[in-house]
């Protein structure tokens, strides 16, 4: 009755998700920034790998969903390439500058993917207005949408993710998601009527490196190289089993 999505940031994340019993895997890179398009690498790998559906996450950079005609262009790309890859799906959020739904440009991505089906990522969550964006989507014929309910955490949109829910029905899956784990899920199924979980699930994971040169940094965005984020399997479990007593 109850699914749980692994959002997985690398093909060990992805793997972890499966070998855990994780029901599909959101295929994606760059936590630190939302999300941002897998490498075809990546994407190939999981599909030869993993049984358990693959949806890519089609985003092109971090910041907002407002994206120039070339970015736009390598969105409709990478959609070619994954429906060619077989992808069981894709996730994409595009937004215009007012803080709608861009219903026309999601609408030829929609059809470039068809019949591969489509869902909406937390861009979702960056619209002016959740009823009248959860309609829009409804309307374009996407899945599923992934939502927190417009706040910074699903815990502190429960609420409106419960309308949200009501509200859709038998006509789109509304997916919470950010920072659920194991403290609050029982809580966000029973309140909201949601179905479908979406988590990273993730764990600190310290490099294999016998020399690490302190000294030098690849990134902004991390205060330690020599650590990465990856999906754990325990805590999927543990969130697997949490759901099956519901």
């Amino acid at each position: 009755m109850y699914q749980l999505e692994i959002c997985a940031n690398s093909v060990a994340s992805a793997l972890a998700a499966e070998q855990a019993g994780a029901h599909r895997v959101e295929l994606c890179n760059n936590l630190a920034e939302g999300g941002s398009t897998p490498s075809y690498g990546q994407i190939k790998w999981c599909l030869a790998n993993l049984t358990i559906p693959v949806w890519p996450l089609i985003r092109p950079r971090g910041g907002d969903f407002l994206y120039t005609d070339a970015e736009f262009e390598t969105i409709l790309l990478d959609i070619v390439t994954c429906k060619e890859m077989g992808c069981d799906g894709v996730v994409i959020g595009v937004l215009l500058a007012n803080g709608n739904v861009d219903v026309q440009r999601c609408r030829k991505l929609i059809d470039a993917a068809y019949p591969m089906p489509v869902a909406f990522h937390r861009a979702f969550d960056m619209t002016n207005d959740l009823k009248k964006s959860l309609e829009d989507l409804i309307e374009l014929g996407v899945v599923r949408v992934l939502t927190s309910g417009g706040k910074a955490s699903a815990q502190l949109g429960i609420q409106q993710i419960a309308t949200l829910v009501a509200q859709a029905g038998n006509r789109i899956e509304v997916m919470p998601g950010a920072g659920i784990n194991t403290e609050n899920i029982l809580e966000l199924a029973k309140i909201t009527g949601a179905k479908c979980f979406h988590t990273t699930a993730k764990s600190i994971v310290n490099s294999g490196m016998q020399f690490q040169n302190n000294d030098s940094k690849m990134s902004d965005h991390t205060l330690n190289e020599f650590v990465h984020e990856q999906t754990d399997a325990a805590k999927v479990e543990k969130l697997l089993s949490i759901l099956k007593k519901l």
